[in-house]
């Protein structure tokens, strides 16, 4: 009986599927808010449609730093920006797999 179970659970276990804990799009939804410290949410908005970072004065002349729509982009010009080393952002070292779970979340349905 015990070899009959036990051959019944290792051919299961060899033909089951493979599920991850978590789909793509959940662990980017969790990296876009936390990736390194300061979540992509902060800047970019819940949604990743760009906001106000700040409203300064240079020169006594009213100044917006926004961030910009990154739901607009595609894949590598996504990946591109994000690696760029100019501008306010800051680098936050992601791999690809972080990206493409990034960017998979803003694009799915769990993005409000």
């Amino acid at each position: 009986m015990k070899k009959k179970t036990l051959g019944v659970l290792f051919f299961a276990a060899l033909f089951a599927k493979e599920e991850s804990f978590i789909t793509i799009e959940e662990y980017g939804k969790e990296l876009y808010k936390n990736p390194r410290g300061i979540g992509c949410i902060h800047c970019h908005g819940s949604d990743g449609r760009g906001g106000v970072i700040a409203s300064y004065k240079h020169k006594n002349i009213p100044k917006i730093l926004k961030a910009p729509d990154i739901t607009v982009l595609d894949f590598e010009t996504f990946k591109k920006r994000t690696l760029m080393d100019k501008g306010v952002m800051p680098k936050y070292h992601l791999t690809d797999t972080e990206l493409q779970a990034i960017f998979a979340f803003l694009h799915s349905n769990l993005n409000p």
